[in-house]
């Protein structure tokens, strides 16, 4: 007999947030959104829990051990967002540009981030890790996405 008690919900000392520009098609904002994650997973090596496996025995791939919370924000709030991240240490960041949604391969991609100044950068996306407080008061003004 199992126990009908919930698991205590787990307390992270990091937070993981992607912030998408509020005026991308749906297709892009699941495109963004899954570009970014890849590159918060592989920020750190305890992110990733172990694999899942069914009762039939079946391995799946595991997951993000932490929850992703998915905001949205204007041009202006994204590059604030940017600026404020790039300068912090202890917040990793992953960005996604309007550039690449015409390349077709990761080093097609390097370059057209590398071709343009940060600050000048055509955000549409970005991903943030790093302590709960840093990364609210990075993603401040950006809202629950809908």
């Amino acid at each position: 007999m199992t126990d009908p008690t919930p698991a205590p919900t787990p307390s992270f000392d990091t937070k993981i947030v992607v912030v998408l520009r509020e005026d991308l098609a749906a297709w892009q904002e699941l495109n963004v959104t899954a570009f970014l994650i890849a590159g918060i997973t592989t920020s750190a090596p305890d992110l990733v829990g172990e694999p899942y496996r069914d009762a039939d025995g079946i391995e799946y791939l595991p997951m993000l051990r932490q929850p992703v919370i998915v905001l949205t924000g204007n041009a202006d709030l994204l590059s604030r967002a940017r600026a404020k991240a790039a300068a912090r240490e202890d917040v990793a960041l992953a960005i996604y540009t309007r550039d690449l949604f015409a390349t077709m391969h990761d080093e097609a991609n390097r370059a057209a981030v590398a071709a343009v100044p940060a600050e000048d950068l055509d955000l549409v996306g970005i991903a943030l890790r790093g302590p709960r407080n840093v990364v609210d008061r990075i993603a401040k003004g950006a809202v629950f996405h809908a």
